[in-house]
Parts: C-alpha cells; sequence; structure tokens
C-alpha cells in the first residue's frame, strides 16, 4: 500500500508541478483580464494541491519528483511555436486545455495503475483532476 501511495503522489506532485509551469508559461501572452483572473485562481488551487502533495510526500519520506525533462521541453516548445505565430486568448486557452485533457488522462491512468494507494492520496488525485476539469470547462468561451 505504502508503495502504492507514493507512486501516485509523486505522479500527483509531477504533474501538478508541469500545470503550474505551464500556466506561467502562458501567463504573459493573456489579453483578456477575465481570462488571466481564471488562470491565476487556477494556478493558485494547483499550488495548494502541490503543498498538500508534498507536505505528504514528506510524511512518507520521499522528496516526489519533477516532470520529465522532455516534456517539461516540449511543452514549452509546442506554446512558444503556438503563441510566437498567433498571440492571442484562444490559443492560450487551446494550449491550457490541451495540457489539462492530458493531465486528467494521466491521473486517471495513475488511479488505476496504483490501486492499493491510501485514501488520502486517491483524493489528492481526484481533486488535482477536478481542478483540471473545472478549468477544461472555464476556458471553453475562449476556444
Amino acid at each position: 500500500m505504502e508503495d502504492d501511495t507514493i507512486k501516485l503522489l509523486r505522479e500527483c506532485n509531477a504533474g501538478i508541478k508541469m500545470g503550474i509551469s505551464s500556466l506561467d508559461d502562458v501567463m504573459d501572452h493573456v489579453k483578456d483580464n477575465a481570462l488571466e483572473k481564471l488562470l491565476m485562481k487556477s494556478k493558485d488551487t494547483h499550488c495548494k494541491l502541490g503543498d498538500e502533495t508534498h507536505d505528504y510526500l514528506q510524511e512518507c519520506h520521499d522528496e516526489g519528483k519533477e516532470p520529465a525533462a522532455m516534456a517539461k521541453m516540449m511543452s514549452w516548445v509546442k506554446t512558444n511555436v503556438r503563441l510566437g505565430g498567433e498571440d492571442s486568448d484562444r490559443v492560450v486557452a487551446d494550449l491550457v486545455t490541451d495540457g489539462c485533457n492530458m493531465g486528467v488522462k494521466s491521473l486517471y491512468r495513475y488511479l488505476h495503475q496504483y490501486r492499493a494507494a491510501d485514501d488520502k492520496a486517491k483524493k489528492i488525485a481526484k481533486e488535482t483532476i477536478a481542478a483540471e476539469e473545472t478549468l477544461i470547462k472555464d476556458l471553453r468561451e475562449y476556444l
């Protein structure tokens, strides 16, 4: 159980870090104030979830893990290429939606893969999924 708990928490932690980094990457390109507030609110939510995940990892005597360097680089390249050609809120919403969809898909996969994780770790994963799904829904008007 502890092994699955730590593995699930590590994946949540890495995914949350990736989400925060991606939000930071697009923030300078946002023009609409309401979209900027929406993204900042989501970043705050992700930071709180990240802190909770990190604290629980420390309780388990684990440092967590960083997002894969290749994934971070590819995300940064995709963001800068797409926004380099067209600097619009629609593109930002599209990029963030794609990232959220990948995060939701990954987290569901990890929930199924690490079934023996404890309830607290599963709750964090489900809260992260809910935050991603809420952001996807809120971004629809900008697509």
